[in-house]
């Protein structure tokens, strides 16, 4: 018997943690899903199930240590152990920002002590369909820069790549280092009531949310130290050090200064900035620390001038310099862009690999990843619907009640609706809305997300979730084993975005004791 109240997922939903089975049927076989196990009953057998079948939950094999945990844990000590973290995060100020918030515009991003474990073979699938992914997209920002060969191949028409906003004109022909342009990727990804992961979009312009991971865990491994001594947990703490790693491979230059560019402390992320220098012991800058001299990009130091090789920015592309981009940004160093091309700095992400993260371009990934790599998508999109399409605009419009309709430049849950969760003024108004500009939208079935229970006010219930894994590319791709997950904290919500008040979840990936998918354990790095 559980110590505590949980409620159940609706029988329909691959929860994470628990498994469903009926009475009248045994535990279903394992599914395979490219190399690796699901324990997880499929939803087609639970369709056969009778409708008066008693419906039981029990741990998955991968929750079992944990579970047993929680089974000797009173929830009393739950609850503690839960306010304690909330003390610990409002002590280190780790906040976000949202704009135009009129309760005011700090905020701390809720952490929920349950964590999401994934086991070492699905682990090991998606880092091998994460590594296909960011490389055909790398290869992808090189080519429409350059040779264009995907355009000329007629597999994405010309006019949805030179008409995007974020396709800047003026990197045509720029050569950058190792043709790296994504140094650093978030892909969010998603499982449905399948059972299967699907790549929902690509964040490459400044993908943000890492430090909620690194402190997840910090704060999983303060309050729990004896889960860390049960579970073979890998660690993700050398996410900086793999991070600065990563930057000084982006330049060809010995011993690179490498500085990190914020908009300042009025930014959402700002947290983020501050933690992810000093972690990786480099200057936090703004746009009025550095000046350019004869080509190349100066800091102002305290010992004089000193030249800076490479620069992690923290901020869009139209703000990085006002004799290139935006006249008016104060935000961004006068003269970068002809630094940059000509080679005198390295910036990360390049300037321009928006155009990839673009969802109207989204749909055509898996296109790229046959083109330049002449290989089958390990990680399936999810079906979209491009609303640029006569045919596709009408489908979307019949259909709005039951899809998820976006904006293509829209991030951070805004812009977009959830046509279930609408009321029917609300799809009126969002149909008049995409009509007036549809190439401006994107549509996508609205996909049951797995669930994860959930430490809420009403005890431990299942609450939608997601996966943001983050990709880094330096000489070779490489990740930590993870990533942020991140958990809609409203009953029945699928938006786990921050800003429209999601949460974050520690994020759990088993080594394999056998020796396949090793490295460290977190208890060892203790």
């Amino acid at each position: 018997m559980f110590m505590h109240t949980i409620t159940p997922p609706p029988a329909s939903h691959f929860d994470e943690m628990l498994s469903s089975v009926t009475q009248s049927q045994s535990q279903s076989q394992s599914q395979r899903q490219g190399q690796f196990q699901s324990q997880l009953q499929s939803a087609a057998t639970l369709a056969k199930a009778k409708p008066m079948d008693p419906i039981n939950f029990g741990p998955r094999e991968h929750y079992q240590a944990y579970n047993q945990w929680l089974e000797a844990t009173p929830e009393i000590a739950l609850t503690q152990r839960r306010a304690q973290a909330d003390l610990l995060f409002r002590r280190i100020g780790i906040t976000f920002t949202v704009y135009g918030d009129e309760g005011g515009t700090e905020r701390l991003i809720p952490s929920d002590v349950i964590p999401r474990i994934i086991t070492a073979d699905e682990w090991s699938y998606l880092e091998k369909g994460l590594t296909q992914r960011v490389t055909a997209i790398n290869k992808f920002l090189a080519d429409i820069y350059h040779d264009q060969a995907i355009l000329k191949a007629g597999l994405i028409p010309r006019e949805q790549i030179e008409a995007n906003a974020q396709f800047q004109t003026k990197m045509v022909g720029v050569k950058l280092p190792h043709d790296t342009y994504a140094s650093m990727a978030g892909v969010d990804i998603v499982r449905n009531n399948d059972g299967k992961y699907y790549v929902l979009e690509d964040n490459l312009r400044v993908p943000s949310g890492v430090s909620y991971m690194l402190m997840n865990r910090k704060m999983m491994m303060r309050l729990f130290p004896e889960l860390f001594l049960k579970q073979t947990v890998r660690p993700v703490e050398h996410y900086p050090a793999m991070l600065l790693q990563t930057l000084r491979e982006s330049t060809d230059i010995d011993n690179p200064t490498v500085v990190l560019l914020t908009p300042g402390r009025f930014n959402s992320a700002y947290f983020e900035h501050t933690f992810l220098a000093q972690q990786m012991g480099v200057e936090l800058v703004e746009g009025s620390d550095l000046f350019v001299k004869d080509d190349y990009v100066y800091m102002r130091t305290t010992r004089g001038p000193q030249r800076v090789d490479v620069m992690y920015r923290r901020l869009d592309d139209v703000f990085l310099d006002p004799l290139a981009f935006r006249e008016d940004s104060a935000l961004g160093v006068p003269g970068l862009f002809q630094c940059y091309a000509k080679g005198n700095i390295v910036i990360c992400n390049a300037i321009g690999t928006g155009v990839a993260d673009d969802k109207s371009i989204y749909p055509y990934v898996p296109d790229m990843i046959k083109f330049y790599l002449n290989e089958e998508p390990i990680l399936n999109n999810v079906l979209t619907y491009q609303c640029r399409k006569p045919a596709d605009l009408s489908y979307v419009l019949a259909n709005m009640k039951d899809l998820v309709v976006k904006e293509v430049h829209g991030a951070g849950g805004y812009g977009m609706l959830v046509g279930p969760a609408a009321t029917a003024k609300e799809v009126a108004d969002f149909a008049t809305i995409v009509k007036a500009n549809p190439s401006n939208y994107i549509a996508q079935p609205t996909l049951s997300l797995s669930s994860c229970p959930t430490f809420v006010e009403a005890g431990i219930a299942p609450r939608h979730i997601d996966l943001r894994p983050f990709v880094l590319t330096g000489r070779e791709v490489r990740m930590v084993p993870g990533g942020l997950t991140r958990v809609a904290l409203r009953e029945g919500s699928l938006v786990v975005n921050s800003s429209q008040g999601g949460g974050t979840k520690d994020t759990w990936v088993l080594a394999d004791v056998d020796g396949g998918a090793g490295g460290d354990t977190a208890s060892e790095r203790q």
